[in-house]
């Protein structure tokens, strides 16, 4: 397939547009930071710039393309939520998917499927209910921005496009993301749970959300939100137990609730509540998990031996 990623210099992108290549598929990378792109660009990947404001030559690319991923948007938890801040995690998002989706309805040949990012912070905070695609909205600076989003992206279905929605949760891998923040402190045996400890953490292994991508990309059944997180939520007591424990380490220390939102204000409310997602659609379509259990995801992520995953 000719692929076109929008945003394929972070954290999920730095893996997924290599293993496209690797699976014979012609990417084309979409990025504001072109000396970012840590993969080396080979006969399968071309990379351009844009600024992810403006039309520009790149709307070239477009034309013909048997699928566009976008994953574009600035880290939600890189900073503390000023309201500049709020305004670049929202204009990063919101009006960089209008200018795809707008770039798209221009094209004569139009790609018949759209990947977009979302969150699972489209459910807001939430108590122990189960909460599948079909799920209302929850309320909150996240759940505002995640509609708009989507909306943005849903907006393609207007001219044919299959849109699908990747609503993720924490996405684990050792060399970014959340995963890579909470491991120096268990490290230096000082680890443990961002407090209450009861929020629900509803996680994914990379290699599965990649999986996941592949997978949509190849089923045209596949539309409308997709819940990226894996079958098994856990607690954030749970989930930091298991963690010192794949890293032989106690999880003693817990984070209290009133100093992360001192610290960090809204966004420290965000780390203290959670949501316990499951991920309906996947597993009723067909996807197999490649770490359907954190037990095994840890294991992989911290053994001597890497697994090498599959799609179903």
């Amino acid at each position: 397939m000719n692929i076109v990623v929008a945003g394929g210099t972070g954290f999920i992108g730095q893996a997924l547009c290599p293993a496209l290549c690797h699976g014979g598929h012609r990417v084309s990378l979409l990025t504001r930071h072109a000396g970012q792109v840590l993969h080396r660009p080979d006969a399968h990947m071309n990379v351009v710039e844009w600024n992810a404001r403006e039309t520009g030559p790149w709307e070239e690319l477009l034309e013909g393309a048997d699928a566009v991923i976008n994953l574009a948007g600035a880290p939600i938890a890189d900073g503390r939520w000023t309201d500049e801040r709020k305004r670049l995690l929202t204009e990063s998002r919101v009006l960089t998917t209008r200018l795809l989706v707008s770039a798209l309805s221009r094209r004569s040949s139009k790609p018949p499927v759209l990947i977009s990012a979302s969150g699972i912070g489209y459910y807001g905070a939430s108590d122990d209910r189960l909460l599948d695609e079909g799920a209302a909205r929850g309320t909150g600076f996240l759940a505002d921005l995640c509609l708009a989003w989507e909306a943005e992206a849903m907006n393609a279905a207007e001219f044919g496009t299959r849109v699908v929605i990747l609503r993720t949760g924490m996405v684990l891998e050792q060399d970014g993301g959340a995963l890579a923040k909470m491991v120096l402190p268990f490290k230096l045996y000082a680890g443990g749970p961002i407090m209450p400890g009861t929020q629900w953490v509803s996680w994914i292994h990379r290699r599965d959300h990649i999986g996941l991508i592949q997978w949509a990309l190849a089923n045209s059944h596949v539309s409308g939100p997709l819940n990226a997180v894996a079958p098994e939520a856990v607690t954030m007591n749970e989930f930091c137990l298991k963690l010192g424990r794949a890293l032989h380490r106690p999880s003693w220390i817990p984070a209290p609730e009133f100093l992360l939102k001192l610290a960090l204000g809204e966004l420290g409310s965000l780390m203290t509540t959670g949501q316990r997602v499951v991920p309906k659609k996947a597993i009723e379509k067909g996807y197999v998990f490649q770490h359907a259990t954190l037990d095994s995801a840890l294991q992989a992520l911290f053994s001597e031996t890497t697994v090498v995953g599959r799609v179903a």
